[in-house]
């Protein structure tokens, strides 16, 4: 048998070993952050003033009704706002995000693709690359540029990544293992 035909199976072999794994993963047990409050502390002041309780924070940092409901990654076009969503349906983390010129439509994709880094099609080295879904020929993912840039405005080129701070990629990078579920709202 000639040598591409092994090395054609062992690649199919592989990947598809990557895929069961990765479903397998996704059905178990995951990490969720925790956040802890502050104690309130008295004050010797002289001049003590009543203390307020402190005001709710705005509505974007709610996780969507309509997202559904389990592990996943929400995404709102409108709010330009990713959620981390536990198995609770509580998010662990909440960011804001620059969208591309090409957005996916809503509804629910999973994560198919990973990457470390490559070139975004601006031209600019991005990394912790997390693609979900396509549109108009373009793959969408999320991703953070390298030097921690913001995205310039496309002057004209079709664009499809959704681009965050570096923390933020870093964490979605670790939360949006292949097969995780993506939720694109309006």
């Amino acid at each position: 048998m000639p040598s591409w035909a092994w090395v054609s199976g062992l690649t199919v072999g592989a990947t598809a070993a990557v895929l069961v794994l990765a479903a397998q993963a996704n059905h178990g047990t995951h990490p969720t952050a925790s956040a802890t409050r502050p104690h309130a502390t008295a004050s010797a002041s002289p001049h003590a003033s009543t203390t307020h309780a402190p005001k709710k924070k705005a509505s974007a940092a709610a996780v969507p009704a309509s997202s559904g409901s389990g592990r996943r990654v929400v995404y709102s076009l409108a709010q330009k706002r990713v959620w981390l969503v536990d198995g609770d349906d509580v998010a662990s983390r909440t960011f804001t995000v620059w969208p591309g010129t090409v957005s996916p439509d809503p509804g629910s994709y999973t994560v198919s693709v990973r990457r470390d880094s490559t070139t975004g099609s601006d031209g600019v080295k991005i990394e912790h690359i997390v693609y979900f879904a396509a549109k108009s020929g373009l793959n969408i993912a999320f991703s953070n540029a390298v030097d921690g840039s913001e995205p310039s405005p496309a002057s004209g080129t079709q664009t499809g990544g959704i681009r965050m701070h570096t923390a933020d990629g870093a964490a979605l990078w670790t939360f949006g293992s292949t097969g995780t579920k993506v939720t694109v709202v309006k």
